[in-house]
């Protein structure tokens, strides 16, 4: 069996600190020019009873864009959080999601410009953090 790279797993743990070390920005106090249009990884986080919880895991080339875009502004279609709120119930359709994600959820990101190093730490953040809205569909 191989064994994993000692350099490329410290890099994928030093990227997830990193990204835990970052402090977290409401959604309600999110605005377009706060987040970065460059590529990397994301982590949101809903806070309830003052207990947070990791609920999505992403990468993107533009940060900016899948953010506040997708997840906060667009439809469904582009929202994949948004998405899985409504078809798991947790809320009842795409503007009540929209208003819990306001309401309840923080996002922090790091910058990562390779592509394949994204995809790397999203699915070893995701092997460790298991969000609650995770990977649901395979294309």
């Amino acid at each position: 069996m191989l064994e994993p790279s000692a350099k490329w797993l410290a890099f994928v743990e030093g990227a997830l600190e990193r990204l835990l070390s970052m402090s977290p920005i409401a959604f309600a106090d999110l605005v377009p020019w706060l987040l970065p249009k460059v590529g990397g990884v994301y982590l949101i986080t809903a806070i309830q009873r003052k207990v947070e919880r990791p609920y999505y895991i992403g990468r993107s080339k533009n940060l900016q864009r899948r953010i506040y875009t997708n997840h906060l502004m667009g439809p469904l279609t582009n929202a994949r959080l948004k998405k899985y709120l409504v078809n798991t119930g947790e809320c009842s359709d795409p503007e009540a999601a929209k208003q819990f994600i306001r309401t309840f959820c923080h996002v922090r990101w790091i910058e990562e410009a390779d592509i394949r190093k994204r995809g790397a730490i999203e699915g070893y953040a995701t092997g460790l953090l298991f969000p609650k809205h995770g990977i649901y569909e395979e294309h």
